[in-house]
């Protein structure tokens, strides 16, 4: 499973982790503005907007899980099994297929406003991309330094959320999800207020007391109180560094270690990869679950101009400073 979030400092970021069993050989992808994409439902696009992200590359085609253009528009999708409900291609729409869908938005769009526009046309079908690669059941996060919206395909249609926490988590459904916050109102950051009862003494025995009762669990629901919570009340300071650093210890309380979720065949859910681009910058950091340092790909040390894909294979292995 998985769970993105978005933050502003001086630049904005948004990232995500990937929780899965196993990986299919993501490496960090950089789309130059010349790379001809044909979308199987809208034609083909020979100029857009560079972009780069984590994808899998398949028949020279990058199937992007997260990525970001030049103008700062990011988007994520996440699984959302059960839920996710895509029709076949209809006439009078833009008929984009699931396994395209974010490169068809950050091709062209430079807001999460734009990108409405855009949504309001489409129909998201379930194209395949190939008879190996079936059709992923998602919804999405979209982001700019402005707001966030989450995109959810259901059988009662396509819906486009505001998301003020700027985060997503997997199921249930996004409004329920944030209804599910209000279950936890009482929640603070600050030391808590004895209002157990009158005339009864009651002491705050630990630092972080505000936050008793906060989910500590890995299901998708908890992992969304969790990031919610962290990333609202998150202070970080403006530079670089501490940017980035605060940002992946955001997504680092919903991080999953090997072991911890069990799943069928023995085999256990870990995070993958996490991942935080400067969308400002156009710089793309990410560790992965074998590499605790911070790598990072800068788009613009590419030629952006090109008609190649540039990809960056992940460094998986453990990188340990010796001090001494």
């Amino acid at each position: 499973m998985c769970t993105a979030a978005a933050c502003k400092t001086k630049d904005f970021y948004f990232g995500r982790t990937l929780d899965y069993d196993d990986s299919y050989g993501e490496e960090v992808t950089i789309t130059p503005r010349n790379y001809p994409f044909h979308f199987c439902g809208t034609g083909d696009v020979d100029s857009h907007y560079a972009m780069i992200g984590m994808a899998h590359v398949a028949q020279g085609y990058p199937l992007y899980y997260d990525a970001v253009n030049e103008k700062g528009l990011a988007m994520a999708g996440l699984n959302f099994v059960g839920n996710a409900h895509y029709n076949r291609p209809v006439q009078d729409r833009e008929n984009v297929a699931v396994y395209e869908l974010i490169p068809w938005l950050l091709a062209s769009c430079k807001t999460v406003k734009e990108c409405r526009e855009k949504l309001a046309k489409i129909n998201l079908t379930d194209t395949p991309f190939s008879e190996s690669l079936p059709v992923a059941q998602l919804h999405w996060m979209i982001s700019d330094k402005d707001e966030t919206v989450t995109l959810e395909a259901v059988k009662e249609g396509i819906f486009v959320y505001d998301n003020p926490v700027r985060v997503l988590a997997n199921n249930p459904t996004f409004p329920e999800q944030m209804f599910g916050l209000n279950n936890y109102m009482h929640l603070s950051a600050k030391p808590p207020q004895n209002l157990f009862a009158k005339g009864l003494s009651l002491t705050a025995y630990s630092r972080g007391m505000g936050a008793l009762g906060l989910p500590g669990d890995l299901s998708s629901q908890s992992r969304f109180v969790r990031a919610a919570f962290v990333n609202m009340n998150s202070v970080s300071g403006d530079s670089e560094k501490e940017s980035v650093g605060q940002f992946f210890h955001i997504l680092g309380a919903v991080e999953q270690q090997n072991g911890c979720c069990e799943l069928e065949g023995g085999e256990y859910e870990r995070t993958i990869y996490t991942c935080c681009c400067n969308t400002t910058r156009g710089i793309y950091y990410y560790t992965t679950y074998g590499n605790r340092q911070i790598t990072a790909v800068n788009m613009y040390h590419t030629d952006v101009d090109g008609k190649e894909l540039c990809r960056y294979p992940l460094i998986l292995e453990e990188q340990i400073l010796q001090q001494n």
